[in-house]
């Protein structure tokens, strides 16, 4: 009798394995930066549950090898939310082996390979958009301060234009100054196919407050037209 062998059930869990590698970033705009493009995407498909957005998360891509972390990710074709405690790391023989879509790094004032050893194993590891962003806006080493680049036979080929749209994603990526919690500067956006850029939760609110405002003062104008013709508004 023949056994059956399945060598997932050999592989170590997400609970198993190290939620993070102890390495602190170098700046705080490595996690705002990411965490404002997630937070326009939980906005913009609150009604989908196929894709995930991780932020300094490691992937575990070889239970023999450290995980690779990224500023952040995007997958596509995964659940959403696991649990309450949601995912721990993103282990691809836990994803049915789906890679992530997007891999973003945020360039510090340290190199930490965003343009060699990082580009290398995301490309093979099948990751159909790469984006390196100097926050800073200051080319270095002969590279632009934004760069895309899309998986093409192996090998990733730098994108043009900006935004740049990313058809896997049914998104554009670009740059434009703005402010998230506060903090006036050139950040990381969501654009549309015809490069409009998607508000952040923040402008949303402003969007709405500004609306209400305007639908209670055209009440009040009807009001007062009423008055002036005798009509108590209150009685209509």
């Amino acid at each position: 009798m023949a056994l059956k062998f399945d060598p997932r059930q050999c592989l170590p869990s997400s609970a198993e394995l190290p939620d993070s590698d102890d390495t602190p970033v170098d700046n705080e705009l490595q996690n705002l930066i990411p965490n404002l493009l997630e937070a326009i995407l939980a906005m913009l498909w609150a009604d989908r549950e196929d894709w995930f957005f991780g932020v300094d998360m490691g992937i575990y891509f070889d239970p023999s090898v450290p995980a690779v972390v990224p500023d952040g990710f995007l997958s596509l074709g995964v659940e959403r939310f696991i649990g309450e405690r949601g995912r721990l790391s993103y282990v691809l023989w836990e994803e049915d082996n789906i890679p992530p879509t997007l891999a973003l790094e945020v360039v510090s004032k340290t190199y930490g390979g965003e343009y060699e050893r990082k580009k290398t194993l995301y490309a093979d590891l099948g990751i159909e958009y790469y984006a390196v962003y100097l926050p800073d806006g200051t080319p270095r080493r002969k590279r632009q301060a934004f760069e895309v680049y899309q998986l093409v036979d192996g090998d990733y080929q730098q994108l043009t234009g900006e935004p740049v749209w990313l058809p896997k994603l049914g998104l554009g990526l670009g740059r434009e100054r703005g402010s998230y919690l506060g903090r006036e500067r050139e950040w990381l956006y969501w654009y549309d196919e015809a490069g409009q850029r998607f508000s952040t939760p923040e402008e949303r609110i402003a969007e709405e407050a500004t609306r209400a405002e305007r639908l209670a003062a055209r009440a009040d104008r009807l009001a007062d037209k009423l008055r002036e013709l005798g009509i108590d508004p209150e009685s209509v």
